[in-house]
């Protein structure tokens, strides 16, 4: 699944469409091959909200033998140094009810949905937003633990997604013309055309945008880098995650738009530890240090290249998809934590590190 910027030539007023079916177009940055149509939400059987937009779900996957699935045992409650265990959280955008189930069964929250894990430590890969229903209540969520989280002596923390951008680019600048490198475009286009819901927008304040402004683009936790996107663009911007998140928080304090535009360009590229293998993974963690990167951003079916296929029953199955768990792979020194639930797959909440 491709998330990017929608560009038009120069002089074409931009396209806005909150039809069913999207078209699903691909800035050239992003450097993969057009797919026709998009995967799609799976549509929940509870009442959606008003002007939600489900995109059609018309891109099967199937499992593959190679990619390395694992699954978190909670275990002890504690780690070295009286802190508690480290937990990540995939993209959610907007499918509450399904973040919730998975925090439910790894024991971070209880049936209530309030923070019960005392002191473990929970990050959130970014991508809260667009696509599912209630992006904005997944914010308030996070936001919500963050608080009890901390009041338990834990902590429940986030990173920015490119959906974060994208949203606070809608928000901000809305219609005005942006250099895309490719002609014209707007934010408020490319968020409607990358899963943005009118609902989010309708119920977004200023606490929100304040939120997403303010989180950081890099960590590293026990050895792992997290970050939201599979890309080397991080580089850009500091030889340091303290000058990385610097510079990211003064380009969105400075509300320019095509500054913010390039931002958000750049951390929508993707595959880099994919295509070009450790050797990508390992210029970044000579950078920022840290032994293993730990991303969301693009589905795990997508990085296996399993996708669009004409009939689903081609998996054992039959069933549809089969991710389950994260996707290890550069020669382990990455781990995929999109499990593609926008496209029916599963939301993924393990806790690091991983056992094979």
């Amino acid at each position: 699944m491709v998330e990017g910027s929608m560009t038009q030539g120069a002089g074409q007023e931009p396209v806005v469409r909150t039809a069913t079916s999207r078209d699903f177009r691909v800035p050239p940055y992003a450097q993969v091959p057009v797919q026709s149509g998009h995967p799609g939400n799976a549509v929940p059987d509870d009442e959606l909200p008003e002007d939600y937009t489900p995109t059609e779900r018309d891109l099967p996957v199937i499992n593959r033998d190679d990619s390395l699935h694992v699954h978190a045992d909670p275990g002890d409650t504690s780690v070295d140094g009286g802190r508690g265990p480290l937990y990540v959280v995939g993209d959610v955008h907007g499918y509450l009810d399904e973040l919730l189930g998975a925090l439910a069964e790894q024991g971070l929250v209880d049936a209530e949905g309030h923070w019960a894990a005392g002191t473990a430590r929970l990050w959130f890969l970014g991508d809260f937003t667009d696509r599912g229903p209630d992006g904005i209540g997944v914010i308030d969520l996070v936001m919500r633990l963050s608080a009890e989280a901390a009041a338990a002596g834990g902590y429940c923390k986030a990173l920015m997604g490119n959906h974060e951008l994208l949203l606070v680019g809608a928000k901000r600048f809305a219609d005005t013309p942006v250099n895309s490198g490719a002609g014209t475009a707007t934010f408020q286009a490319a968020w409607l055309l990358n899963g943005g819901q009118r609902s989010d927008m309708e119920r977004l304040q200023d606490v929100h945008l304040q939120w997403m402004s303010r989180l950081d683009a890099v960590v590293e936790e026990d050895g792992h880098l997290l970050m939201h996107s599979d890309t080397t663009a991080y580089l850009d911007y500091g030889s340091s995650i303290e000058d990385v998140n610097d510079t990211v928080h003064q380009i969105l304090t400075r509300n320019d738009a095509d500054e913010c535009w390039e931002l958000f360009r750049k951390l929508t590229k993707r595959f880099a530890f994919r295509d070009d293998g450790p050797e990508a993974v390992q210029e970044l963690l000579s950078r920022y240090g840290g032994q293993r990167i730990v991303h969301g951003h693009s589905p795990i079916p997508y990085l296996l290249g399993e996708v669009g296929t004409e009939d689903a029953s081609d998996d054992e199955g039959g069933t549809g998809p089969l991710v389950q768990g994260p996707h290890v792979y550069a020669d382990g020194l990455a781990i995929a934590m999109d499990g593609g639930v926008t496209m029916a797959g599963k939301l993924l909440v393990v806790r690091l590190p991983l056992g094979n």
